[in-house]
């Protein structure tokens, strides 16, 4: 039962690592087609480079969970879904 469990968590895991790992440049390609056009303060754009730029970084070195998680924040600055 235990090697069953493990096996289904490995599984799980190699599913949900490359999925993630794609939806980063997606979230990243739509904010970067928003932002031109995004009627924000300075504050709130310098907001949501900053993530963008966070977003990447973390996408760089492997950690896709946070980057979704910071692009995330930078979409909803920019209303885009």
């Amino acid at each position: 039962m235990p090697r069953t469990i493990l096996l289904a968590t490995a599984i799980s895991l190699a599913l949900v690592v490359p999925a993630a790992a794609f939806h980063c440049p997606v979230d990243m390609g739509k904010i970067d087609a928003a932002l031109p056009q995004a009627k924000l303060s300075t504050a709130d754009k310098a907001k949501v480079m900053s993530l963008r730029t966070e977003g990447e970084a973390l996408h760089k070195a492997g950690n896709h969970a946070r980057a979704v998680k910071v692009l995330g924040q930078a979409m909803k600055i920019l209303g885009v879904k």
